[in-house]
This record gives structure tokens, sequence and C-alpha cells, in this order.
């Protein structure tokens, strides 16, 4: 204990320091993992012994990627996305795995390192990426979720390069005999935990979560994840395929985001040190020696994988602009290079001079990551002439519905607050334009026959073309502190006479959004415990008049009473709960060959779904609420309510007539 205390304060204190410091910088605190690594391993003060025992406990750090991984991971997403997916994700991995392999054969190093090296440097950093694009709000524009589909598929295509690996190093004479045996084990052990862990793992959580108590609910996460991960390690494979599987079999419970938010410190704290287990393996000298190929390595990564994912892109018929964007976003590599890295060298697969180069050229990379991908828009500006028309065309299409309106609202965000909004206004005959970045939303709102219209509500330009100058109020109903700022300051800038309504969550930001202008801020958790306080008091028999002053009153004084509450076990579970698929909004035009043409709609039974119809739209006319006795019709666009899955079933039923 006395010599490995000196050694564990060291370790600590320079992670907290060098972490600190690059969030300060803004830059991933990976990275900061990697710089104590490197600094204390055995190439330059000889701090950080590198062991076998060292080893181990890093691997876990990977167990836990994978198991978030896992639990991120949503069957119904992947379907959806499944062109960006199996397409352009497929042929972007293919693509930079066969090339890379080719120049690394060609350079004189063997088919295993060829593979080893080109699965690394195919893939991208979903951290610096998803929190990129979520700092710039871009996470639904069209590059945005272009770029996470490919990463999604990314990350699925680690596992079976997880199996390869360990089947590579072990292999005899007959390599394909021994690839097709790993990944026949890998298929089996998939197949029976699917078939049967389903079967164990809801009954067992369910069982574990009624006791109430969150460090056994902990501890029975770690027990089925390190379980799974033995399992497949005894199978020959991995222990990362064992925690990807375990993530996923709690990813189908209903415990999925309670999970995540409890083994979230464990998870980071674990990464960390694999992370700087990678930096010990960086040796200074070596590194002097090669600086020119790493360098030459690094602008070739870029260089190629921006080019490869922007005609990928192009090929897939997406415009010159948001291709030219999404190769830049992921022309680098990411936190699985390192992982397939680490795991190459502890199975001697890629050593020495090689994995050095790699290794640097890799990391350099994602430093320079968050500098490359803040110009992507400026670049598709200047490099792509045809996506300055098109935005053009975005603005005109706003402005044209704009021009038609006066004293009108402007609903910034057009999500389940912004519709309840837009419905109450229609009923009062109240003009509004709705502005949304979410391509899906504004297809299924505009069809059922809502006034929304594409367009970042942040950009000046465009808010100027939903008529700011002549509207009535502006309101702000984004879920994002951040975006909602950005738009206020705009607003007031260019609009300071305009009143502002702000939505936000809870009391965290409202002296903030009034500092910035805000002429009201609604929190929804303390206007629902408002609510609540006053149907109480009227069953208490207090007068109705005294009810609502004192509601007025809590208003004026700005919630003062209601800021802050205790939280307690229950509230996780409650939150996980609340986040399940809530029931959502879809669109459905009936074509001539529906089956449910011609027919009453109490005749087409949706009850089992549990799906409700809750307005038909008739030729472009003003939706209305059916009855059972409504027909349906050729060329009506139903508004569906229910659960993604019931609403699959329903429409199944409507057009083809089957059940489910």
């Amino acid at each position: 204990m006395q010599d490995t205390l000196p050694t564990i304060l060291i370790l600590l204190t320079s992670s907290v320091l060098a972490v600190a410091l690059f969030r300060a910088l803004h830059l991933p605190g990976m990275l900061a993992y990697f710089l104590v690594g490197l600094a204390l391993g055995p190439h330059t003060f000889g701090l950080l012994a590198d062991t076998e025992s060292s080893r181990e406990l890093a691997e876990f750090g990977i167990v836990f990627l994978m198991f978030s991984i896992g639990l991120e991971f949503s069957l119904p997403q992947l379907y959806a996305m499944r062109r960006t997916l199996l397409g352009l994700g497929g042929a972007q991995v293919a693509i930079t795995l066969l090339t890379t392999m080719g120049i690394a054969r060609l350079a004189g190093l063997s088919w295993s390192a060829a593979f080893v090296i080109g699965s690394a440097l195919t893939m991208s950093s979903t951290a610096i990426v998803s929190k990129i694009l979520a700092e710039r709000v871009d996470l639904n524009s069209r590059h945005g979720r272009l770029a996470i589909g490919i990463l999604l598929f990314q990350d699925i295509a680690v596992v079976p390069i997880l199996v390869l690996i360990p089947a590579l190093a072990a292999h005899g004479g007959n390599l394909a005999y021994t690839i097709g045996i790993a990944m026949l084990k890998a298929a089996a052990m998939l197949f029976f935990l699917f078939v049967f862990g389903k079967a164990l793992v809801n009954p067992l959580f369910h069982l574990v979560a009624k006791q109430r108590s969150r460090e056994l609910f902990v501890m029975n996460v770690l027990m089925v994840t390190l379980i799974l991960a033995y399992a497949t390690k005894l199978a020959g494979l991995s222990y990362a395929l064992g925690a990807f599987i375990a993530g996923m079999l709690i990813s189908e419970t209903r415990y999925r985001y309670q999970v995540e938010s409890d083994i979230a410190s464990f998870r980071d704290i674990l990464l960390g040190l694999f992370f700087i287990s990678v930096g010990m393996l960086l040796d200074w000298q070596q590194l002097a020696a090669n600086i020119g190929l790493v360098l030459l390595l690094l602008v070739g990564l870029v260089l190629f994988k921006a080019v490869v994912v922007g005609l990928l892109s192009r090929a897939f018929k997406y415009e010159p602009g948001v291709a030219l964007r999404t190769g830049v976003i992921l022309a680098q590599a990411g936190e699985f290079s390192f992982v397939i890295l680490a795991l190459s060298s502890e199975h001697g697969l890629l050593n020495g001079q090689a994995l050095q180069v790699v290794l640097a050229s890799s990391l350099l990379s994602m430093v320079a990551a968050p500098f490359i991908i803040q110009y992507n828009g400026r670049l598709a500006r200047h490099f792509a002439r045809s996506y300055n028309r098109n935005a053009g065309l975005k603005v005109a299409a706003i402005e044209e519905m704009g021009m038609q309106l006066t004293d009108h609202v402007i609903i910034c965000g057009y999500g389940r607050s912004g519709q309840y909004l837009g419905r109450f206004l229609n009923e009062e005959n109240i003009p509004y334009i709705a502005l949304d970045i979410d391509p899906a939303r504004v297809q299924e709102a505009a069809t059922a026959g809502d006034s929304v219209i594409y367009g970042d509500a942040s950009r000046s330009v465009v808010l100027e073309a939903a008529g700011g100058r002549r509207a009535k109020a502006l309101v702000i109903s984004y879920n994002d502190a951040a975006s909602a700022m950005k738009i206020l300051h705009m607003a007031q800038d260019k609009y300071p006479q305009l009143p502002v309504i702000v939505r936000t969550v809870d009391d965290s930001n409202i002296e903030a959004f009034r500092e910035a202008g805000a002429t009201e801020v609604v929190p929804e958790v303390l206007e629902g415990s408002l609510m609540l306080a006053s149907h109480a008091l009227v069953l208490m028999d207090v007068p109705l008049s005294r009810v609502i002053k004192r509601i007025r009153m809590f208003r004026e004084e700005r919630y003062k009473m209601f800021r802050g509450f205790f939280h307690g076990i229950t509230d996780a579970e409650q939150e996980a709960i609340e986040r399940q698929q809530p029931a959502r909004m879809h669109s459905l035009a009936i074509a001539a060959s529906a089956y449910c043409v011609g027919k009453r709609s109490i005749d087409v039974w949706l009850g089992a779904f549990k799906v409700e119809v809750k307005s038909i739209r008739r030729q472009n006319g003003k939706a209305f609420e059916p009855t059972p006795d409504t027909v349906f019709a050729e060329g009506d666009v139903l508004v569906l309510l229910g659960k993604p899955q019931d609403l699959i079933s329903a429409e199944k039923m409507l057009l083809t007539g089957r059940n489910g």
C-alpha cells in the first residue's frame, strides 16, 4: 500500500488538473487522459509501470464503453436509419478499410497488421462529433443526421472487429477456418442471449427495482455486465463483446435510462484509466524519429476520409454542401481506434514503429477535429455554390409564408410544447408560423395542415423572412437553454420591441433569460406544481377567487416558493419511466388502394393498437375530428396518436387490413 499510494495520488492529481485544463479550453477530456498517460508512462517520466495488472484493469474501461454503446442501440432507430446505416455507413467502412489495408500491405506490413490499421483509421469520434453538433444545434440538420447515421454503423462494425482480432492472433495455419469459427461463436452467443436473455433480464431488473435500493440496482447492473463479459471471454471471444450484448439486452427494459445514469461515473473513470494506458503506449523517441511519417499520415487520413464520405454522400443523392460538411465532420479518428490498437497490441498483432505512427496520427487528428469541424459550414458555402442557392430557396419559402402574415406569432421549435401552442392559436384564429429544424417533424406536421416550415430560427435572415418585424410575439419553445438564449439575443438585437416568451424545463435559467430580455419565462415543472396546488386547494373548499389570487401572487414573485426540491431515489426511476417512448402523432396519407377507403371509422378498429385518429384533413380543407360513422376516403390525411410501435401496427391495418 505504501508503494502504490504515492502513484495513485500522482495519477489522480495529474488527471484532475489535466481534465480541468482541457475542459476550460473546450477540448475533450479524453485527450487530457492521453496526456497524463504520455507524461507519466514508461517512455517519459516512468512513474506509471506498464504491468499486466494495470492493462487488465484498463480493459474494464473498454468493457463499459461497449456496454454504453449497446445501451444506446435502438432497433426501431436502426430500422428507421437503415438506408444511411447499411448503405452509406457500410460503404464508408468497407472502402476506407480496404483502401487502408492495401496501402499498409504496399508498405510491407502483414495482412493482420494491415487489417488492424485499416479498422482503426476507419473509425471517427462519436464523442467529439456529437458534442460539437449538439453545441452548434446541428444534431437534427441534414449533415448532422447523416454524420450520426455513419457513426452508428461504425459503432456496429466495431463488434465483428473485436471478434476478429483475437481470432487473427490465435490462428495456426488455416486463417479462414479460425475466423469462421470465431464468427459462428459470436453469432451463437448473440442468438442464445437474445432468445433466452430477454426472458431473464426483464424479471430480474423488475425484482431488483422493487427493492428501491440504488446500491442493489447498481450492483445488479455490474453483475449482469461482467457475467456476460466473462461468458464471451470463456467462449474465446472478447470481454467487450459480452458487455455490448449486456447493454443491448438492458436497453430493451424500462430501466435503460436509470442504468445509463447510475453507471456514468464508473464508466467515465474506467474509460479515463483506459485512455491513460493508451497514452502510456506512446514513445517520445519513436514519435520524434518518425514525425514526418506521422504528419503525412495525419494529413492523408483527414483528406482521404473527408473525400470518401463526401463522394459517397453525393452518390446517395445528398447535395454537395451537405456531403462536404459531413465529410469534414467525420475526417478524424475515434475512440474505438484506440480500443482496436490497444487490443491488437495486447495480442501482438501491431507493435513498434507502425503502432507508434498510427497511434500518434489518430491522436493528433482528434486534437485537430474541433478546430476543423467548426469551419464545416464556411467550407461548404465556399466550395459548394449550390449550397448557398439551396439555403436561399429555403429562406424564400419561409418568406413566402411569412409575407402573408401580420400581427402573428412566431413559434421557434415545433416539438410538443410548440404544437400544443399552435393548436390553441388555431382555435382562437390567431395566425402563426412555426420554425423547426427536424425535417421529419416538419413534413409530418405540414402534411397534417399545420403552419410549420423548415428553418433555423437562430439565423437572423430566417427570422426576418418569417415576418419578425410584423409579428406580435415570439415564442421560443426549445428544450435546450443554449439554443433558446442564442435566439433570444438575436431577437433582442433586431426587434427590441417584440415581446418574447421563453419556455424552460425548470427554474434554473429563469433569471438568465429575463436578464437577456425575455418578456416572460414559463418553467414547465413549476407551472405543473401550481396547477397541482390550485386543484388541491379547490378540493379543500378554498374559494376559487382566493386560489386564483394565490397563484397570481406566486407567479409575480417569480416562483420563489417552488424553487428547488429534495431529490429522492424514486425521482430517477420516475424520470426513467417518463423517458420511455411516449405517445406521438403521425400523419398518414390514404391512397386509393388502402384497405380503409370506403370503410367507417368504427369498422377499422384501432383500439387493439391503442391508437386514436385525432383528426382528418380532406381535400386540403380544415381538419375535423372524426366520428365512429366517418367514412375514410382517398386523399384523406389521418393524424394518428399512439406509441411508435402501435402506430406501425395501426398503419399496417389501415393500409393493408392485416392485423399487426
